[in-house]
């Protein structure tokens, strides 16, 4: 079991450094804020309904800007393929595969992010109606 465990975080790790740091920060960023809005929002819940309604905003914000920034993180990944393929003037499959892969990494660790967080509010919201 401990060794799965390491191995996956390794596997992560390495998915997370091949997206790109700088915009998988970003939207880990997201990620993080949104989880943390939900907590909060539940912790609110029975003290104060405004505050919890104001955590729905800010997570629904903070999911929503991990998606755009994963897509723009895509495009951009897309982009410094085709440059690549430029610079080297022949169509190398395995190199635009490469950064094919890179750029989609972007777009599903964002895509990850918006579900998580919209699983989050729909459940804070049921929770709200009751």
């Amino acid at each position: 079991m401990q060794l799965t465990n390491t191995l996956l975080a390794i596997q992560f790790i390495d998915r997370f450094n091949e997206g790109g740091p700088l915009f998988m920060s970003l939207i880990l960023i997201c990620l993080l804020l949104s989880v943390f809005f939900i907590i909060k929002g539940f912790l609110n819940l029975k003290n104060n309904n405004g505050q919890s309604k104001k955590m729905l905003k800010l997570t629904s914000d903070s999911g929503l800007l991990g998606l755009v920034l994963g897509f723009l993180g895509s495009i951009i990944g897309i982009i410094t393929a085709f440059d690549s393929l430029q610079a080297l003037g022949e169509a190398n499959p395995a190199i635009f595969a490469g950064g094919l892969k890179v750029s989609l990494l972007t777009a599903t660790f964002g895509l990850i992010t918006f579900v998580i967080s919209r699983i989050g509010i729909l459940v804070l919201r049921w929770v709200q109606a009751e």
